[in-house]
């Protein structure tokens, strides 16, 4: 056994009787440069909006990036709640928000990305901005002493970019990894997703040879900071929390430049999008590793939260519970 295995076979319980939630916290402790009692987490949600979503790939108002991204600094969204609930501070970063004012950290590359039924979603310039921005974010955490970070995303539209990019990346089936987003009991709009995206992959084909290709030409703003940030994260030894479909792709994203982030990525919950298993298969990540099973589909990082919670409490257990070795060296009449 290896540091983090003997750390949890010494637990006073039956070998292997908490199940996934040992094999996280050893995941944890094989990411960590040295070993930590304690987390200190921080959550970035990557806020942008979508140029497709003129296409008809949507029923919402692409306004609504805007109002909930706000909504979220104010303290009123889900996220907000589920951070403060579990006391993990938080950073909405405006990485590509329609609207001259900025919400959160300022990081807006451009006023959302370009229709690309009509042309590529950003230019080479754009990817690399929102790219960097990610990178940013995860220093940042670094230099103020955090050791695991979560991510979330906000963005009207982005099932459908996320959707086309894990497509070109993997060559999963539109039929099978296209679903309804935030749009349930509308089949019209999986349909016209499946069009969009088909149409688009079929005109910048020579330009997706690569991932960063991929989420230029048919991605999104979110994707390539989550990307950028995943990355960092590889690069400073730090784990992180995976969340729900978009951020599953982004890692499959990231995995395919360098395979050895997705040891950085501890995964929380199974989302609804039908997508999430193919994405989660390009990262190297089983769904049998997948410890929550909660029919989310709602984004933002929330599932990331509940398997943060999850994870910090069995950090703190791995640290206070009584070992095999303390439990057998107590006599009966030691223990009355």
């Amino acid at each position: 056994m290896d540091k983090a295995a003997r750390m949890t076979a010494r637990m006073a319980i039956p070998p292997g009787s908490l199940g996934l939630l040992e094999k996280q916290v050893q995941k944890l402790f094989r990411a960590w440069p040295e070993l930590y009692e304690t987390i200190k987490p921080y959550h970035y949600i990557f806020a942008a909006d979508n140029g497709v979503v003129t296409a008809g790939v949507v029923r919402q108002e692409q306004a609504i990036t805007y109002l909930q991204a706000r909504n979220m600094t104010e303290g009123r969204a889900a996220i907000s709640c589920f951070c403060k609930a579990q006391d993990v501070p938080y950073a909405v970063v405006d990485v590509g928000i329609n609207c001259d004012e900025a919400v959160g950290l300022d990081r807006k590359v451009a006023p959302g990305t370009k229709n690309f039924l009509e042309s590529p979603a950003m230019t080479e310039r754009e990817f690399w901005q929102a790219y960097d921005a990610g990178a940013e974010m995860v220093q940042r955490a670094k230099l103020a002493g955090c050791n695991l970070l979560s991510f979330g995303e906000m963005g009207i539209g982005n099932t459908t970019t996320s959707t086309a990019v894990l497509h070109v990346l993997t060559g999963a089936n539109l039929l099978e990894i296209t679903g309804y987003g935030a749009n349930p009991g509308h089949p019209e709009v999986v349909l016209r997703k499946r069009e969009v995206i088909a149409a688009a992959v079929k005109r910048y084909e020579p330009l997706m040879k690569a991932p960063q290709g991929i989420i230029r030409c048919v991605g999104g703003f979110d994707i390539a900071a989550l990307c950028g940030a995943m990355m960092a994260c590889h690069e400073r030894k730090i784990p992180f929390m995976l969340d729900g479909f978009i951020t599953a792709v982004a890692l499959a994203c990231a995995a395919r430049i360098e395979p050895a982030v997705s040891a950085m990525a501890i995964p929380s919950h199974m989302s609804q999008e039908p997508g999430m298993l193919y994405a989660l298969q390009a990262a190297g990540i089983h769904p049998d590793e997948v410890p929550i099973q909660a029919g989310l589909r709602l984004g933002e990082g929330t599932g990331a939260i509940l398997g943060l919670s999850m994870l910090r409490t069995m950090l703190y257990t791995v640290y206070n519970m009584k070992t095999m070795e303390e439990l057998l060296s107590e006599s009966c009449g030691a223990a009355k």
